[in-house]
């Protein structure tokens, strides 16, 4: 038995995991940004659901959770791919891709939400997943000198951010300099700007699911605006939003501010 095993029953229900992905908008076009070449791994996989419940679980310390919501969606995906009659190679692929994207966003939302909680999730999902699914080597690149993730972070940084970047780079560093340079070198440049996995976009869905759970509203309205800025329309930007509620609410999340509306 797992040691991250909870004595509470699995807030991960069928009913709740297929409610949360039917908010999804019916009909929305695909998020293909930062995700390399067009295939029919990304497409399959452009239903954001799974990232945002997985790490909206994870960020309320449910780790248990994300079993299942893995679960659910590695489901669906061979579902899909058994009525198109996708071939065994490609499947698996798609298979990868959906384990790879959870992995990265759950390794990206520590940063937001505390590594205790993403290290327990990330341990309770590499205890389901197949062997054949697991990374045995570091995905990104750690050879660069400080200096060049610094330059490369201010450029995603800057991006993501856009018209807002300067304020708030400089309300990090007059808060603490060494704040406004970890966020900058490490966040920015090092973690999240590494997208071949886990596009821009899905990035910012990743961001404001774990700060929903974690109860911090300024930065929830920050990285609202970075993705109607990187491309979620209102319609998508306010599912992210209310999957994110709905898993937290039943975590037993309880909020002491007002969740900020997508603008």
């Amino acid at each position: 038995m797992s040691s991250l095993t909870n004595q509470r029953p699995n807030p991960a229900t069928p009913e709740l995991l297929t409610r949360l992905k039917s908010l999804w908008p019916t009909g929305s076009p695909s998020d293909l940004s930062g995700s390399g070449s067009i295939d029919s791994n990304r497409q399959k996989l452009s239903n954001p659901w799974y990232i945002v419940a997985a790490i909206s679980f994870s960020a309320g310390n449910e780790p248990s959770a994300v079993p299942t919501v893995f679960k659910r969606a590695l489901e669906d995906l061979e579902a899909e791919s058994s009525v198109k009659s996708v071939p065994t190679p490609d499947l698996h692929q798609e298979k990868l891709m959906l384990a790879r994207k959870l992995r990265e966003a759950l390794f990206k939302s520590g940063l937001t939400s505390g590594y205790s909680k993403a290290i327990n999730s990330l341990v309770a999902l590499n205890e389901v997943m197949p062997e054949e699914l697991k990374d045995k080597k570091l995905l990104r690149d750690t050879t660069k000198p400080l200096e060049e993730y610094a330059e490369e972070g201010k450029v995603f940084f800057e991006r993501v951010y856009g018209e807002t970047a300067i304020s708030i780079q400089n309300l990090l560093d007059s808060a603490y300099p060494d704040m406004g340079w970890f966020s900058n070198t490490i966040a920015y440049g090092l973690t999240y700007r590494h997208t071949e996995i886990l596009s821009e976009l899905e990035t910012c869905y990743t961001l404001v699911a774990s700060l929903i759970a974690t109860d911090t509203p300024r930065q929830i309205g920050w990285h609202m605006d970075n993705a109607r800025r990187s491309g979620a329309t209102l319609e998508q930007a306010r599912a992210v939003r209310e999957i994110a509620m709905e898993v937290c609410i039943a975590a037993g999340v309880r909020w002491k501010e007002l969740v900020p509306e997508v603008k």
